[in-house]
C-alpha cells in the first residue's frame, strides 16, 4: 500500500510555497489546515469568503468563538489587524483581483486545468457551486489540494472532467497526497513525487499523460521550517 502524505502535510507543503506577502484565499476542505502551517515569519494574508482577512489557525479548545468561522464552518483566530467586512464586499474584492492565490479543494482537475469541485448528486454535497465559480475566475492563480484517488480508487486527475466545471483551464497546480504536480501549456509535469513512490506508480494512479520535471524534488514539508504562533491575543 502507497503512503503519501497526510491532510495535515499537503496543507504545510502548501502552506511553504506560498510566496511572502501573499493575498490567499483558503477554501473548504484540505486548504483550510493551511492556516495552520504558515511558516514562522511568513507575512501572508488570509482570506475567507464569508468576509474575514488576516485568518489565523485554528482557534483553542475553549477559546472558540461562534462568529470567527472559516469557509468550512471551523472555529478560527483573528490576528492583529484583522478585518470583518460583508459577504458581498468579500466577494468584490475577488471579483476584483485582489486575490494572489485561491487555495481550493477539488473533485476532479482535467489535463488543462479544467476545475470540478461540484456536484449536484454526490451524497453529503451541497447541490451548489458556491463562490469557487468566483474564486476560479477572479483569483491571479489557483492552487487545488485533494486527494489523488477517491475512496473507490478511481483517479481525480483526467483528461477530461466528468463531474460539472466550475471553471475551465483556471488551475495552475495540484498538490495531492502523491505528487505536487504543475498545470502547464504542454500538460501536466510532476515537480516533486512523494518517497518511495516511483513514476510510473503514479502515472497508473492518474487518468491522463503526466511529465516528470527534470528537477523533480522529493515531495515533503521542509520539517526545519517551523509554523508560525499565530493565534490572535484574546480580545482581538
Amino acid at each position: 500500500m502507497i503512503k503519501g502524505l497526510s491532510r495535515q502535510e499537503m496543507a504545510r507543503v502548501a502552506a511553504q510555497d506560498i510566496p511572502e506577502g501573499s493575498c490567499v484565499n483558503l477554501g473548504i476542505g484540505v486548504p483550510t489546515l493551511i492556516a495552520d502551517y504558515v511558516p514562522a515569519g511568513r507575512e501572508l494574508l488570509l482570506h475567507s469568503e464569508q468576509g474575514l482577512l488576516g485568518l489565523g489557525p485554528a482557534a483553542a479548545p475553549g477559546e472558540e468563538d461562534p462568529d470567527v468561522l472559516n469557509a468550512g464552518k471551523q472555529f478560527v483566530t483573528l490576528l492583529p489587524g484583522a478585518s470583518v467586512f460583508s459577504h458581498s464586499d468579500s466577494f468584490l474584492m475577488v471579483r476584483g483581483g485582489h486575490i494572489d492565490i485561491a487555495c481550493l479543494g477539488a473533485f476532479q482537475v482535467a489535463a488543462n486545468g479544467d476545475l470540478a469541485n461540484w456536484s449536484t448528486d454526490a451524497p453529503g454535497q451541497i447541490p451548489g457551486v458556491g463562490g469557487a465559480m468566483d474564486l476560479a475566475a477572479g483569483a491571479a492563480q489557483v492552487w487545488v489540494l485533494m486527494e489523488h484517488c477517491q475512496k473507490s480508487g478511481e483517479p481525480r486527475i483526467l483528461e477530461r472532467c466528468t463531474y460539472p466545471l466550475t471553471a475551465a483551464g483556471c488551475v495552475d497546480r495540484v498538490y495531492t497526497d502523491l505528487a505536487m504536480i504543475e498545470v502547464t501549456p504542454a500538460g501536466l509535469v510532476v515537480a516533486r513525487i512523494a518517497d518511495g513512490l516511483d513514476f510510473s506508480t503514479l502515472q497508473s494512479l492518474t487518468a491522463a499523460p503526466l511529465t516528470l520535471s527534470p528537477d523533480c524534488q522529493p515531495y515533503r514539508p521542509a520539517m526545519d521550517e517551523p509554523a508560525a504562533a499565530r493565534a490572535a491575543p484574546k480580545g482581538v
